[in-house]
């Protein structure tokens, strides 16, 4: 349905109208566009994403003025920017001629929000019975708290995670911590992605489009994963444990001569091995710590003896020492030394984008590698409106008066 595909991309044949703003919906479409699609970004014509004043920090050109906000950077290239004032008639017609001619439709307005301006589901899949309508919010479109708006920080916190995550209650600094990304956004907008590929994999057998209903809500308690079905099994609610596991010992960081280290013993086989490179081999015969289920068991008598060994060498050496026994382990990495890291530039994950004031601007790559429909990256994240011309001349030809 959209325009001429490019060359060797996957979705190169779609088009996605994307009116979504901030993150998990931004993150779903940026995806898409990564892999081909054509994204048409909806914004205001006077304010843009919300994201565009999220800063500082933000990127500036030679003269020093300011460009863009980093965080509205980070989920919007490969888009066009098409600037509609959809509470006018003019840019409510745009957006329906539009809908019309592309394949999916993502939004994360309000429960309700679109549809005094007829640009609900109902509405537009009259007119496009074939366009996949996907919808995020924080509470879902049913529920009692279905009009509620919802911020992933607010869910971090009704959804479970923060009472998984912190320091635990008796320790200095106990109280839970939200993770430090927006962890429930992006994770909604992988969903929403996956979601959206379903939906069109349908549509492939039975020519039908559909309503995606995706809430931030729903995502963070289906990914509170084994934590939740812990819950589930036994009644008893997971507690703050820090960087411990609630299932596996030793499974956290530990001190070291220099820092910290993150030891990551998955079996019972490697807890042996770090044993012997401890020189303290004896552990593992220990009917205490022999196996995985007993070290949870007596996880309080097993990791002091741990510390006061880990702590006598430095990190590298402890990690040089591990590696060569196959014991899984790591050092904790600000984002200085993560994008330093050989591993990290040979996977190629910080790139240069092309943008036509900056030349070009830092971003970080999309971890998906498909060896015959390779993400491409076109442009770094549009100006609000650079596209808007272009995109209406182009697709809406019919309307006498192009809206602004």
């Amino acid at each position: 349905m959209s325009a001429a595909p490019t060359a060797a991309q996957a979705l190169s044949h779609l088009r996605v109208l994307d009116l979504s703003r901030v993150l998990a919906g931004p993150w779903a479409s940026q995806m898409l566009a990564d892999l081909g699609a054509e994204v048409l970004k909806i914004e205001h014509p006077d304010r843009g994403d919300d994201t565009r004043g999220w800063g500082p920090p933000y990127l500036s050109d030679a003269a020093g003025e300011r460009v863009e906000s980093a965080y509205f950077m980070c989920a919007n290239r490969n888009k066009q920017s098409v600037a509609l004032d959809i509470t006018s008639e003019q840019g409510q017609a745009a957006v329906r001629e539009l809908a019309l001619q592309s394949d999916v439709l993502i939004e994360n307005f309000k429960v309700g929000g679109l549809r005094k301006y007829g640009l609900d589901y109902e509405s537009l899949a009259k007119l496009n019975p074939r366009l996949i309508y996907c919808s995020i919010t924080g509470f879902g479109q049913t529920g009692p708290y279905a009009r509620r708006p919802g911020y992933d920080f607010m869910i971090q916190g009704l959804g479970g995670l923060m009472s998984l995550t912190g320091v635990p209650d008796g320790e200095e600094g106990a109280g839970p911590m939200k993770v430090g990304v927006a962890l429930t956004d992006v994770l909604t907008g992988l969903h929403a992605a996956t979601a959206i590929l379903a939906a069109l994999a349908w549509r492939e057998r039975s020519g039908e489009g559909q309503h995606i209903d995706l809430a931030l809500l729903d995502v963070q308690v289906s990914c509170l994963a084994n934590q939740a079905m812990n819950y589930l099994v036994t009644g008893e609610a997971p507690v703050r444990q820090g960087n411990a596991h609630p299932s596996i010992v030793p499974y956290q960081s530990m001190p070291t001569a220099d820092g910290d280290m993150i030891l990551a013993v998955g079996n019972d086989t490697q807890f042996a091995a770090f044993c012997r490179v401890a020189q303290h081999p004896e552990w593992a015969d220990d009917a205490r710590f022999a196996t995985n289920a007993a070290r949870v068991q007596h996880r309080a008598t097993l990791l002091p003896l741990l510390r006061q060994a880990t702590v006598l060498r430095t990190t590298a050496e402890w990690i040089s020492l591990l590696e060569q026994a196959s014991v899984p382990c790591g050092p904790i990495n600000d984002l200085q030394q993560v994008f330093a890291d050989p591993h990290v530039q040979a996977r190629g994950l910080r790139i240069d984008i092309p943008h036509p004031q900056l030349g070009t601007v830092p971003s970080v790559a999309s971890p998906l590698r498909l060896s015959k429909t390779p993400v491409r990256y076109h442009h770094a994240a549009p100006a609000l409106g650079e596209h808007t011309g272009p995109v209406l001349s182009s697709l809406i030809s019919s309307l006498e008066t192009k809206p602004k």
